[in-house]
C-alpha cells in the first residue's frame, strides 16, 4: 500500500497551463499563418496541445484520474481554439 499525499497539488493548474497554451498557440496561428494554409496549421496546434497536455499530466506524477485530466486538457484545448478560430473566421468574412 502506498503512502497517502499529504498536500496533493492542484490538478487545475496543469488544465489551465494547457488551456493557455493553447490559446495563445491558437492567436499565433491566426495572425501568422496565411490564409490559405491557416486550418492545417491549427490542426497542428491541437496536436501540439495533445502531446502537451498528456506531458503535463505525466509531470504531476499521479495515477489517479490521469484519463480523466489528460481528457480535460485536450477537450478544453478544443474548445478555447475553436474558439479563436471561429473569432478568425468572423473576421475574415468582414475584413474583405
Amino acid at each position: 500500500m502506498s503512502d497517502p499525499a499529504l498536500a496533493p497539488r492542484s490538478p487545475l493548474t496543469g488544465l489551465v497551463v494547457t488551456w493557455a497554451v493553447a490559446a495563445v498557440g491558437a492567436l499565433v496561428i491566426g495572425i501568422l499563418a496565411p490564409a490559405s494554409t491557416v486550418m492545417a496549421w491549427f490542426v497542428i496546434g491541437f496536436g501540439a496541445s495533445i502531446l502537451l497536455s498528456f506531458a503535463v499530466q505525466l509531470l504531476r506524477g499521479e495515477a489517479k484520474g490521469f484519463i480523466l485530466r489528460v481528457a480535460a486538457g485536450c477537450l478544453g484545448s478544443l474548445l478555447v481554439m475553436g474558439v479563436i478560430s471561429i473569432g478568425f473566421g468572423v473576421a475574415a468574412l468582414f475584413s474583405a
